[in-house]
């Protein structure tokens, strides 16, 4: 039996999807990284519970989330009391209650580990990510969801895991358990003045 022009179209069509398979065309860590690293500065609100052992009910706060690429991350806490922590490169410095204290990342490995998995997710840069956390994504460029698994011996005795979940170039939402039970959850609101994202970018099919 002879194969018109329009079957031999169709076996050329089933053989390129054998010859390229389906997961060639899925959302990875480089096409994610590579969306957040367009975003150079932001600010967003934030609102956020922490689930303690042993109490009844999250602890509430909300406030201010700022990012300047490549290092500098300031996290402003209006509510339930004023308070600031700012990081920029190996300096960590909080305020609260007319007072400042400054401290040096390296010397709290945990928290530099943590601190490094923000900056790192929303510079885009993989490499350190990548250097204390194991990473799985899925999801795609429309909404994707980030899993952290902590490599570094230190960091996983604080943390048992990390999930970031956004659209596109923007983080939406971060949610960390702590090694005792605590957790804890925060949504993320962008500001959409100057420097916010753009619109989210969507993959074309050839």
């Amino acid at each position: 039996m002879r194969i018109d022009r329009w079957g031999r179209g169709l076996l050329a069509a089933l053989a390129l999807s054998v010859l390229w398979p389906s997961s060639a065309w899925a959302f990875d860590l480089p096409e994610l990284m590579g969306l957040l690293a367009q975003q150079k500065s932001g600010e967003a609100r934030f609102t956020e519970q922490r689930f303690v052992h042993g109490l009844e009910g999250p602890l509430d706060a909300s406030g201010v989330l700022s990012f300047t690429a490549p290092d500098r991350l300031t996290r402003r806490t209006l509510s339930p009391r004023p308070e600031t922590m700012s990081v920029e490169g190996n300096t960590l410095t909080l305020s609260r209650s007319g007072r400042t204290r400054t401290l040096a990342l390296d010397s709290m490995p945990e928290l530099l580990g943590m601190v490094e998995a923000m900056r790192g997710t929303l510079s885009g840069n993989a490499q350190s990510l990548q250097r204390y956390f194991r990473s799985s994504l899925s999801g795609s460029a429309n909404g994707w969801t980030l899993d952290l698994q902590p490599i570094d011996p230190r960091l996983a005795a604080q943390v048992r895991s990390m999930r970031l979940s956004g659209r596109g170039g923007e983080v939406l939402g971060i949610d960390m358990e702590f090694i005792g039970g605590d957790r804890s959850v925060m949504s993320i609101t962008p500001e959409r003045g100057a420097g916010a994202a753009a619109a989210t970018p969507v993959r074309s099919t050839p």
